[in-house]
C-alpha cells in the first residue's frame, strides 16, 4: 500500500527540484525526506528516483506516480471539504496570502465582509509573491490566496492548484505631466494600439517591478511588443513609488487601475489595451470547503465596485 504522506513528498520533489528544497518547505531534515522516499520506492516496487550529477530526478515511473499523487491528494482535499461542510457553522483559522497591491485594495474590504458574515472565522494574512503561492498552498502554509497575471505573462499551468476569477482591470501608462523624457499625453482612446501609445517613450527611462517578477516580465514584453527594448532605470515593486517617480520625471511605468486611486496630481495616466487579472487560488479540490467558498464570496463582494466592462 502506498503511503499518502510519501506521495506528497514525491510530488514536492517533482515541483521543487531538490530534496533540500522539499525538506526546507515541509520542515523536515533532508535525510528524513530521503529515507521516506526510499521507503516509497520499496512500496512501489520500481525505481522512482535516479541520480543526475548532484541532483535527484524522477524516473518515468516516478513521474507517472506523481500524476496519480495529484489525483489522490485532490480527492483527499475534496473529502476534507465535504467533512467541513457537515460541521455546523464556519470558523477557525484561515491563512490568506496576498500579492502586495492586493493588500490595501482588496484585503481589508474582504475581511470586513468575512467578519460580518462569518464572525467565527479567524483570518491570518501574509504578503507573498504570486509565483510562490502554489508552493505555499501545497505545503499547507496557506489555505487560500489572491494571485494575479498579466497580458503577455499568463499564469503557468499547475494541476495542484485551482483558481477562480475575481477581477479584471486595465493597465495604465504613468508619466510625468511635463518632463524631458517624453511628451505628456492625456487619457487614451480604447482604439489606440500599444505601439502608438508607448511610441513616444521608446527612448525614455522606464520604471519597472524588480527583475524576476511577473510585473517586470509584463513591462519588458509589452515594450517589446510595441517595437522597442525598455531602458530600465528604476526597479520597484510598489506602485505608489512608481507613480511618485513618474510624477517627478524619473521615467514611465505601468500601473493597474486599482493603484491609480491616489495618484499624484502631476501624473498623466494613459489607459492601455493591457489587462491584469486577479484571482483566488486554493488547493485543487478545495473550492467547496466552506471557509474557502466564504472567502471567495466575500472577495467578490469587496471588488464589485471596481469591476470594469469586459474588453
Amino acid at each position: 500500500m502506498l503511503d499518502v504522506r510519501r506521495l506528497h513528498l514525491l510530488r514536492e520533489l517533482d515541483r521543487r527540484g531538490t530534496i533540500a528544497a522539499v525538506a526546507e518547505a515541509l520542515t523536515f531534515t533532508a535525510s528524513a525526506v530521503s529515507q521516506q522516499l526510499s521507503v516509497l520506492e520499496r512500496e512501489a516496487g520500481v525505481p522512482l528516483l535516479e541520480r543526475s550529477g548532484r541532483r535527484v530526478v524522477l524516473t518515468p515511473a516516478g513521474r507517472t506516480l506523481v500524476t496519480h499523487a495529484d489525483a489522490v491528494l485532490e480527492r483527499l482535499e475534496l473529502a476534507v471539504s465535504e467533512l467541513a461542510g457537515a460541521r455546523e457553522g464556519i470558523g477557525g483559522p484561515l491563512r490568506i496570502g496576498t500579492f502586495p497591491s492586493g493588500g490595501p485594495a482588496i484585503v481589508p474590504a474582504t475581511l470586513a465582509e468575512l467578519a460580518r458574515r462569518h464572525p467565527a472565522l479567524e483570518p491570518m494574512v501574509q504578503e507573498i509573491d504570486s509565483a510562490r503561492v502554489s508552493d505555499g498552498l501545497r505545503a499547507g502554509e496557506l489555505d487560500v490566496a489572491l494571485v494575479h497575471d498579466y497580458d503577455f505573462v499568463p499564469a503557468s499551468p499547475d494541476t495542484t492548484v485551482d483558481q477562480v476569477p475575481l477581477l479584471e482591470e486595465p493597465m495604465y501608462l504613468a508619466t510625468g505631466a511635463a518632463t524631458d523624457t517624453g511628451p505628456a499625453r492625456g487619457p487614451a482612446e480604447r482604439g489606440d494600439t500599444l505601439a502608438e501609445l508607448l511610441g513616444p517613450w521608446t527612448t525614455a527611462p522606464w520604471i519597472t517591478a524588480r527583475d524576476g517578477t511577473t510585473g517586470h516580465a509584463m513591462a519588458v514584453r509589452a515594450c517589446q511588443a510595441a517595437g522597442f527594448q525598455p531602458r530600465i532605470r528604476h526597479q520597484v515593486n510598489d506602485f505608489r513609488t512608481v507613480l511618485a517617480l513618474a510624477a517627478i520625471g524619473q521615467g514611465a511605468g505601468f500601473v493597474p487601475q486599482m493603484a491609480t486611486a491616489h495618484a499624484p496630481e502631476n501624473v498623466v495616466l494613459t489607459r492601455l489595451p493591457l489587462f491584469r487579472r486577479s484571482k483566488v487560488a486554493f488547493r485543487a479540490g478545495g473550492g467547496t470547503h466552506p471557509a474557502i467558498a466564504a472567502f471567495v464570496a466575500a472577495a467578490r463582494t469587496a471588488v464589485a465596485p471596481r469591476a470594469v466592462p469586459p474588453h
